[in-house]
């Protein structure tokens, strides 16, 4: 039974106190510990005093012993308060996404981007139907945090797809939105994290780092890295049990180490600067790509995304650890110790090339397709946020007939939905109306839900049936001064593009509101006769929003090629009201006489 939409906000309410709760004793917990560490700091001061004030050997060999139980209870502690820390990231990573789920659901601003880096003024229809930007379509959708899946999701609510892709793409959100609950801890991983770093951390795997780590394939520098801490650890030891002249050797290869790393210092850093600090970043992806990797998936859209037959999730932790023990050069005392003794840099570059030389190539595809989740991800949590939106039928050959269709961008309290078809074959559809009482938003609302549909995603409406269309619109047409093209220029140039649009797919539906805005009356009604009736001989589906009430009467000329459609208003006690809905015919009632007369001007 699906859920209201009142109990999917409760649902998001009770998440978001549980998740809250859990910080709280979280933080709890990790502040007993510190007063822990402060204890066994104490006990050892303690148990050192008492050694210097003992004078029995026996005691003396007890307290010695003793002087290590702090020691071992302190790393104990630190590594049960770091766990905690990481822990309590990724709680409050989690309680984000609730509370950003929670915000959308109560009419706030989403949290993630609002696609606007991808507007173009020159894309076909994403200008005028408010596809990227703020209160867009994108801010609506978008639940993608890594730079692959932002690309992924503005690809496919701009760009046309077939009806197999898109079919394909309804069944793998269809999926997803049943374990729903499960993308929240999937969304949590990837939040937070420095975006920059994993696309360097790609870009290096997939480029150079290859030949960065020429300088560690070389068999004897190997074969040295290899038994040099076996060679220190004896030394250390004669140096304990036997001193003398073990001591200086032990000294020599503490220098020589020193050298050697100085001396490959540069090629180090090469490889270091494109990984260091990203060991927390990588076991956040890996946990994420581990729950992709334990899902029993269905669909053939998801079964795709997966290319290797080896847990990639593993491979990725191996190269977290890597990095984990590559950034203690970051601490100069404890990398100048490890180096010396253990010629450390190398040892985490060799190990380093042996890892890319197996797994490299997989898990550059893997964290690509992160991407490709979460771009699922984001309209299957709209379809899961949006229970009364349906999936529409995507048909063959040619259709669009819709039933209650509504502008997924306005507050349902405020939403007019409307029903609309087309006929068995093309025609182009004037819509007439007054200022203001909706020609535009419907236009917008068709051609939005479209763009859902084409999308894979769940539609504003409670039904919905369409083949596929390349869209075109002619709304927003704007001037520019860098370009110096005046408003005419930019309505022709607009026109230009959506006529060698038609000519070059069949399968267009225009959508056009006030077309020649930037000439007189005459030459705007000219050339406004001239498209429709370009358009009627192209075959091509359009809805065409005018004032111009002459259009309406191209029907007369081309019964069956031409509809006409209305919004009206009412004047109730000389006060303009408007119900938003459309209605068949031309339209009858206009308002601008009111609207001059408010401001003082009076027409006769």
């Amino acid at each position: 039974m699906l859920k209201t939409q009142a109990q999917i906000i409760s649902g998001y309410s009770q998440k978001i106190n549980e998740v809250t709760t859990k910080i709280e004793t979280t933080k709890k917990l990790i502040d007993q510990l510190s007063l822990v560490r402060i204890g066994l700091f104490l006990a050892e001061i303690l148990f050192f005093v008492l050694l210097l004030n003992s004078a029995d050997d026996n005691s003396r060999t007890l307290i010695q012993f003793a002087l290590l139980l702090p020691v071992i209870g302190f790393v104990f502690v630190v590594r049960k308060q770091a766990r905690l820390d990481r822990e309590i990231d990724y709680q409050k990573q989690l309680l984000w996404v609730y509370q950003n789920e929670w915000n959308q659901l109560n009419g706030k601003p989403n949290g993630y981007e609002d696609g606007k880096v991808f507007e173009s003024e020159s894309h076909p229809f994403s200008s005028d139907l408010d596809i990227f930007g703020r209160a867009s379509l994108f801010s609506l959708v978008n639940r993608c945090y890594t730079k692959t899946g932002k690309d992924l999701l503005a690809e496919r609510l701009s760009h046309k797809s077939t009806k197999a892709e898109i079919l394909a793409r309804q069944e793998a959100i269809k999926e997803v939105q049943e374990k729903i609950e499960e993308t929240f801890d999937f969304r949590a991983n990837l939040h937070g994290h420095n975006i920059e770093k994993i696309e360097q951390i790609k870009t290096q795997l997939a480029g150079d780092l290859g030949l960065q780590l020429a300088f560690v394939r070389k068999k004897l520098l190997r074969v040295y890295v290899a038994v040099a801490p076996y060679i220190t650890f004896g030394l250390v030891l004669s140096s304990i049990f036997i001193g003398g002249l073990s001591g200086n050797i032990l000294g020599l290869f503490v220098f020589i180490h020193l050298g050697i790393n100085i001396f490959l210092n540069s090629k180090i850093n090469l490889v270091f600067y494109s990984f260091g600090g990203g060991s927390g970043l990588l076991n956040s992806y890996a946990e994420a790509i581990k729950w992709t990797e334990n899902q029993p998936w269905k669909s053939s859209y998801i079964l795709q995304l997966f290319t290797s037959k080896i847990p990639i999730s593993k491979e990725i932790k191996t190269l977290s650890k890597v990095i984990q023990k590559f950034d203690a050069r970051l601490n100069l005392i404890v990398g100048g110790f490890l180096n010396g003794l253990f010629l450390w840099d190398l040892q985490c570059c060799i190990s380093l090339d042996k890892w890319y030389q197996s797994s490299s190539k997989d898990v550059i595809s893997a964290l690509n397709h992160l991407g490709d989740f979460e771009e699922i991800i984001s309209l299957a949590t709209l379809a899961y946020n949006q229970p009364a939106w349906v999936f529409p039928s995507i048909d063959e050959g040619f259709q669009l007939s819709g039933t209650e269709i509504g502008h997924p961008l306005i507050a349902v309290e405020r939403r007019v939905n409307n029903d609309f078809y087309l006929e068995a074959k093309p025609t182009v559809d004037i819509v007439t109306g007054s200022n203001m009482a909706g020609k535009s938003t419907f236009l917008r609302t068709l051609g939005i839900n479209m763009v859902l549909a084409y999308a894979g995603g769940p539609v504003c409406a409670r039904s919905l049936q369409l083949s596929v269309f390349s869209i075109n619109t002619y709304m927003r047409i704007k001037d520019s001064l860098n370009e110096s093209t005046s408003t005419f220029k930019a309505e022709l140039n607009r026109l230009k593009m959506i006529l060698k649009n038609i000519e070059q797919d069949k399968n267009t539906f225009v959508l056009i509101d006030e077309m020649l805005r930037g000439t007189n009356s005459k030459d705007k009604y000219l050339g406004s006769k001239v498209f429709v009736e370009k358009l009627i001989a192209e075959k091509t589906p359009g809805l065409f929003a005018t004032h111009d009430l002459q259009l309406a009467d191209l029907k007369e000329d081309h019964p069956t090629a031409l509809r006409n459609f209305h919004f009206d208003i009412q004047i109730i006690n000389g006060e303009m009201e408007f119900d938003y809905k459309l209605k068949q015919g031309p339209c009858s009632t206009f308002n601008a006489a009111i609207l001059l007369k408010q401001i003082g001007l009076s027409l006769d």
